[in-house]
């Protein structure tokens, strides 16, 4: 009964179908918007707003490379955060960490900030394998984390905050003064990527085509072979050796 029902539906939508002047089919809106719920069912798994960081402790997080997190990366009234003091004067260990989890289509949202001068990065699609590939930028794509105002890589087109490191420029208007918490965005599913920074679009381009390789051909990572080339991976934050702060680190699978 249920199939008869489907099928007079899909039926009376197709009536209403029309052929344009060239003779090339073109359904009409109603028989689009059954075809559309037909083919896109909700997943309610999909939709959840997954938390990368409780807020209170660096559970889910280690170091590349590493069994555990290092002791730089600390976490105070819900921030997680790395003392390049601490590491560097009580010799605490740092370095990039990576998430447990592996995304492939994700909406990624947290918020940063960085200290004067300095530099970091929101790493995606990392692959967590340091026997073939010794660090994460080695493999994953970097939204910039940086002071735009202070540190010599602003110098560099692509090396702003908000950019694509090293493969596309952004508008540098979009950052906030060295101090003040940013809010950053990585959406990414079925081959386009868009990045966004304090509501403003910074980046918007394609991924896994003739395109993005090109770019990567062009940049610091072409003798890179695993760069940008698995697009299931996890997310890293990056230790530059300066003060940063992260915080409201969730995703959401598209």
């Amino acid at each position: 009964m249920n199939n008869l029902i489907l099928v007079t539906v899909i039926g009376a939508a197709l009536v209403t179908a029309t052929f344009n002047k060239k003779n090339v089919f073109t359904p009409s809106a109603s028989a689009n918007k059954v075809t559309a719920s037909l083919s896109t069912s909700p997943n309610p798994a999909r939709a959840k707003w997954i938390k990368l960081f409780d807020g209170k402790t660096t559970n889910g997080w280690k170091t590349y490379a590493k069994d555990s997190i290092g002791s730089a990366w600390k976490v105070e009234d819900g921030v997680l955060f790395l003392d390049s003091k601490a590491k560097k004067e009580q010799k605490l260990g740092g370095g990039d960490i990576i998430h447990e989890k592996s995304f492939e289509n994700f909406h990624l949202r947290l918020e940063w900030k960085v200290s004067k001068n300095g530099n970091s990065g929101i790493i995606f699609w990392a692959q967590n394998d340091p026997a073939k590939y010794k660090a994460v930028w080695h493999t994953g794509p970097e939204m910039q984390v940086l002071d735009n105002g202070g540190h010599p890589d602003a110098k560099i087109r692509k090396h702003r905050a908000g950019d694509l490191y090293d493969l596309i420029e952004g508008p540098d208007t979009a950052v906030k003064p060295v101090g003040e918490w940013n809010k950053a965005e990585i959406i990414a599913k079925n081959g386009t990527l868009e990045l966004k920074l304090n509501g403003v679009t910074t980046v918007k381009t394609t991924y896994g085509d003739e395109a993005w390789f090109n770019l990567i051909a062009n940049s610091k990572f072409k003798t890179m072979p695993g760069f940008g080339r698995n697009f299931n991976g996890h997310i890293a934050l990056q230790d530059h050796g300066d003060d940063v702060w992260f915080r409201n680190i969730e995703i959401k699978e598209l």
